[in-house]
């Protein structure tokens, strides 16, 4: 874990509602692996007091990409920042996906800005020669996380671009169509749909893993304010901020 106070280099507006953060942070970048998250500190008031996380979207050797979607206030003190303005970072921080399972296939699955863990995921199963087939739903066009992501199949619950429904039912019907082979689905996005989304890979046994959308303010495990039921473990809750943010779908109760 890395304590730095880091420069913004670059803001860009995907959308009304969500920017793009690219920050200078050598030790970050390299260090990052897929779904891990960045814990931020807004300003210098105590408004708001606790720091916000981040999904970490995409580094190169010296800069670190996250993306914000506006919600609150926090959020929205974060859209007034400007290109060299600093910022208090606390980072990787959680477990990352885990890579090579064994699967024919590497199923990404995302909903809307809970896809952001997604492109470092894609470039790491890349690097290990994988066969990957990319989902990604949002309520329209405008919140499809594309970047860095070929997506093959696309919804959105409008119908403004791919097909006019849930992401989750795309999948299904794309599984009762493949047989022979064995996959793997990796997720993120709102609890809903990954709560259908598992119910999609116990029908067919597949091996899921997910990266939970939760408020983790501490980072560390101090606050216990991001616990999530647990299945398999010695514990009653696991903390998605040390155990997760991503876990296998197998251990935890939604």
């Amino acid at each position: 874990m890395i304590h730095q106070f880091c420069s913004i280099t670059s803001i860009e507006k995907l959308n009304p509602s969500i920017i793009k953060i690219k920050f200078k942070s050598p030790l970050i970048a390299q260090s990052a692996k897929q779904g891990q998250f960045v814990n931020i500190r807004i300003d210098e008031t105590s408004v708001p007091l606790l720091r916000r996380p981040f999904s970490i979207y995409y580094t190169t050797e010296e800069e670190v990409e996250i993306v914000v979607g506006v919600m609150g206030m926090g959020t929205k003190k974060l859209t007034h920042k400007q290109v060299d303005d600093t910022l208090d970072i606390i980072g990787p921080l959680g477990k990352p996906f885990k890579l090579d399972d064994g699967e024919d296939i590497s199923i990404l699955v995302g909903g809307g800005l809970g896809a952001a863990p997604l492109p470092m995921l894609f470039r790491s199963l890349q690097r290990l020669k994988k066969n990957i087939v990319i989902f990604l739903g949002a309520k329209n066009k405008e919140y499809l996380l594309k970047d860095y992501l070929p997506a093959k199949y696309i919804s959105t619950d409008d119908g403004s671009e791919g097909y006019k429904g849930n992401i989750v039912s795309l999948l299904d019907n794309y599984l009762s169509n493949s047989a022979g082979k064995s996959y793997k689905i990796y997720a993120c996005g709102p609890t809903p749909m990954l709560i259908e989304l598992i119910k999609v890979a116990r029908k067919f046994n597949i091996n899921c893993e997910i990266s939970l959308e939760t408020m983790m303010a501490c980072g560390t495990g101090i606050c216990q304010g991001c616990a999530v039921k647990s299945k398999n473990s010695s514990k009653k809750y696991l903390l998605s901020c040390v155990d997760g943010p991503v876990f296998n779908a197998k251990d935890i109760e939604l």
